[in-house]
């Protein structure tokens, strides 16, 4: 009986559309965590390794984690749409992405510069913060 719960509970999170926003938020953090790791490394290998100053590297490193997270996103999170029109949903998806951009290069500057904390944990902290931002931000004005 409890594993036939479980299941279940599994099932939902991987499988099918849901407009659970608890369920949404777990695919979600499956897919920002795959779009972490992408960033994170990019930035890493862009700052230590091409020697790019590591505020243009977390711009960069961040267009490539926002293109993964849009990609699954819309065929996994999030099962419905505000808009039709893709064009639309994609421009507002980078405008949201863009805004998060703007909070990933404040914060990391503040963290980096300003604090004097290492700028990989910087780019931890901020992940946390312009994680929250674009999850709602997509779940409220894109796919609600």
């Amino acid at each position: 009986m409890m594993k036939n719960r479980y299941y279940s509970i599994i099932h939902s999170v991987i499988k099918g559309n849901t407009d659970n926003t608890f369920i949404q938020l777990i695919r979600y953090t499956f897919v920002g965590g795959l779009a972490f790791i992408i960033d994170f490394v990019a930035l890493f290998i862009l700052t230590e390794y091409l020697n790019i100053h590591y505020l243009i590297s977390a711009g960069i490193a961040f267009i490539f984690g926002l293109t993964i997270n849009y990609l699954i996103s819309t065929k996994w999170v999030f099962s419905k749409r505000a808009y039709k029109n893709r064009n639309l949903e994609f421009l507002l998806f980078a405008f949201i992405g863009i805004a998060g951009l703007g909070l990933n290069e404040l914060f990391m500057w503040i963290f980096t510069d300003l604090l004097l904390i290492y700028y990989l944990v910087s780019k931890i902290i901020t992940t946390i913060i312009v994680y929250l931002w674009n999850f709602f931000a997509r779940k409220y004005l894109l796919f609600n």
